[in-house]
């Protein structure tokens, strides 16, 4: 697999599965004490990782969940910021400006925070009252953010006794590891053919819904933008129909990003729309892949985690086809801004 490091990913999937019997504590002490608004709070990526479990959550929970962008979150305020909110934030590095910021403004407004980083001894992990932490690099920190928010959020959707299967699907947990890396192995022919034939492309439409949405979101944003300098219209596939539809014609790259939960029918929509009106549709469909060791029951909660460690390889192959580093920036923690 192009520039992948098996024995590296392993071990940071193995550390997120292993994270659990830290998250029971957190999740006992905090349903203990109380809460009645959970918010999920980041920027930039680090806030599009939390859509899937908003989304997840409005489906499957009676949980009063919230959704912040940090730098929104601070500027406008919320009347359900207070003693009864639980604010998760996540920072791979630790240091995000605007999540330490965030963190602390909740903090002042007597919410319980929960931090999810990659190192302790940093900013979000010293400020937070409970933290997670997995060493992860930039390669693997979607896979093993995901896998420690589904232990996170379906813990507390558990103990509202809202989820009875989670000890089960967190024992099938143990085959992530593996199973990802199926993954990842079966999609790199495709994720190969894609990048060689797209290279010189210069603006693509991304689609998706469901609890995938954040993940189309944030690969448009965070990879083919900031990393690739590609431009790129991110589109949720509810509303793919009022308005967009009007820029396809038929040289239009449009990727779909599919998944498997209720809201499949609204990506079959668009994708009959499409190929009839581009010759560059492209589909990315979850449900082609198999999952090892995880049950069919499972597998439409664990459909953005799917598309996130497939799309992790797309991204190794556009870099080398376009001879463009994922690591170069013109502004992004390069400027003051």
């Amino acid at each position: 697999m192009l520039n992948f490091d098996k024995e590296a990913f392993m071990k940071v999937m193995k550390g997120a599965v292993n994270v659990k019997p830290e998250v029971d504590k957190i999740v006992k002490s905090v349903t203990e004490k109380g809460y009645r608004t959970l918010f999920l709070v980041g920027s930039g990526g680090s806030m599009a990782i939390m859509l899937p479990f908003d989304y997840l959550l409005k489906a499957h929970s009676t949980i009063d969940v919230r959704t912040e962008i940090a730098a929104e979150l601070m500027v406008r305020g919320s009347k359900f910021l207070n003693e009864n909110a639980v604010v998760v934030l996540s920072s791979l590095s630790g240091t995000t400006k605007e999540t330490v910021a965030a963190a602390k403004y909740c903090k002042e407004h007597g919410a319980t925070t929960i931090g999810l980083v990659g190192e302790l001894g940093t900013p979000l992990a010293e400020i937070a009252d409970y933290v997670l932490v997995n060493y992860s690099e930039n390669d693997f920190a979607g896979d093993s953010i995901y896998i420690q928010l589904f232990e996170l959020l379906f813990g507390f959707m558990a103990a509202k006794g809202e989820f009875p299967d989670y000890e089960e699907m967190m024992e099938e947990f143990k085959n992530l590891p593996e199973a990802l890396y199926c993954v990842k192995e079966s999609c790199e022919p495709k994720m190969s053919e894609f990048a060689k034939k797209n290279k010189d492309e210069t603006y693509h439409m991304l689609v998706g819904s469901g609890s995938v949405w954040g993940e189309t979101y944030s690969y448009g944003m965070c990879v083919l933008e900031e990393m690739q300098w590609i431009r790129t219209k991110t589109i949720h596939a509810a509303e793919f129909f009022h308005g967009t539809l009007e820029l396809v014609e038929k040289d239009t790259s449009v990727i779909l990003m599919k998944g498997e939960d209720e809201t499949r029918p609204l990506m079959d929509r668009v994708e009959r729309f499409a190929e009839q009106y581009t010759e560059k549709l492209s589909i990315f469909d979850t449900k082609a892949y198999e999952l090892p060791g995880i049950s069919d029951k499972f597998r439409k909660y664990l459909t953005v985690l799917v598309i996130c460690t497939m799309f992790e390889v797309l991204s190794k192959h556009l870099e080398k086809e376009r001879d463009h580093s994922l690591d170069l920036r013109r502004y992004y923690r390069v400027i003051e801004y």
